[in-house]
């Protein structure tokens, strides 16, 4: 018995950003703070990355924010979000909010208690008995491994539908007085999106056949949120593209061998859009077979990186414009970690 994805759906926030027009801001917000900035600049075009949706306008972000500020328009903004996402999925399952027997909410980029799940529910009106796990800190690889939780919890309790959502506004951590480079690039990279699913036994879409996730150890350093008074400062070391690209082979591999499968059995990879960079580290990490790639390098270039709703982007992708029958789903979080699924149409 397996869990299976009944659909696979998308969000976006309202604004549209352009990378030029970001570009632009940050020249205007920085150019007499930072001698270097001219050096720095070129991460915005090597980002491979034309637009990206925000929970708030461009303005915004010229103007000093507290951490309570940021936080109320996480909730807010995210919980108009999760409905809009939400409803689309029962809606296009032909299905209602009392259908639904459990909600799991991934996302790390805010705070909330009473949790997203709980105010969601309160929202929909979703019936009071129903299962609910919020889960914070599984950064970028929150698509994959929310996804693993549900399917566990799908298979414990046979035949119940289970809603999955993730939520990531990642500009509402920005901070313009951060003059650091790894603001800057989390500036050129990051989006606000949301993504989810339905997850049953009795589903009719592919089976979740296989999860795994691998965690490095004395890597805690290169990736992750510094909290101060400010909110979420963005930790992420210049060396992540050379760590994936050295150490991402063998536990994948692993996890292949130990299910008796190889690359060659997959015909279409969701692999999560970290960056440019971390794409080609993967790219040549794993010798992926030609245009493996592309659906990912599509969802970067349109979205930019969205946490941990990005790879979920990427596979509605591959669902809704390919017959893809086997696909591996590949993301990397923090800890510094791994997440690694498999998807079959056949059970």
């Amino acid at each position: 018995m397996f869990a299976r994805v009944q659909s696979v759906e998308t969000a976006v926030p309202p604004h549209c950003l352009h990378q030029g027009d970001v570009a632009e801001r940050i020249r205007a917000l920085y150019g007499e703070s930072l001698p270097h900035l001219d050096r720095l600049m070129p991460v915005f075009d090597n980002a491979e990355i034309q637009t990206r949706y925000s929970a708030v306008p461009l303005d915004w972000y010229a103007e000093p924010h507290t951490f309570g500020e940021k936080n109320d328009t996480y909730i807010s903004a995210g919980i108009d979000l999760l409905e809009n996402l939400a409803t689309h999925l029962l809606d296009g399952s032909r299905m209602t909010a009392n259908d639904v027997d459990g909600l799991i909410i991934v996302s790390t980029t805010g705070i909330a208690t009473p949790s997203l799940d709980v105010q969601l529910a309160e929202r929909m009106g979703l019936r009071s008995d129903i299962i609910r796990l919020p889960i914070f800190g599984y950064g970028c690889a929150g698509g994959v491994l929310g996804m693993a939780r549900t399917a566990e919890l799908a298979k414990a309790y046979p035949g119940k539908t289970f809603l999955f959502l993730v939520l990531e506004l990642c500009g509402l951590t920005f901070n313009k007085d951060d003059l650091t480079k790894s603001n800057l690039i989390a500036t050129a990279l990051f989006g606000d999106g949301a993504a989810g699913c339905l997850i049953s036994t009795e589903a009719d879409g592919p089976a979740i056949k296989g999860v795994r996730e691998h965690r490095w150890a004395d890597t805690q350093d290169i990736m992750g949120w510094d909290i101060d008074e400010t909110g979420f400062g963005i930790r992420l070391k210049r060396s992540l593209p050379d760590f994936a690209r050295a150490h991402l082979e063998r536990p994948i591999t692993t996890y292949l061998r130990d299910n008796a499968l190889d690359l060659d059995h997959f015909d279409s990879f969701a692999i999560h859009p970290g960056g440019a960079k971390v794409l080609q580290a993967i790219d040549d990490a794993l010798s992926l077979p030609q245009g493996a790639l592309n659906r990912a390098r599509s969802v970067l270039n349109r979205y930019g990186n969205m946490s941990a709703a990005t790879v979920l982007f990427v596979l509605r992708d591959i669902l809704d414009a390919e017959a893809a029958e086997r696909t591996l789903m590949v993301s990397m979080g923090p800890g510094f970690s791994l997440a690694i699924a498999h998807l079959e149409r056949e059970a």
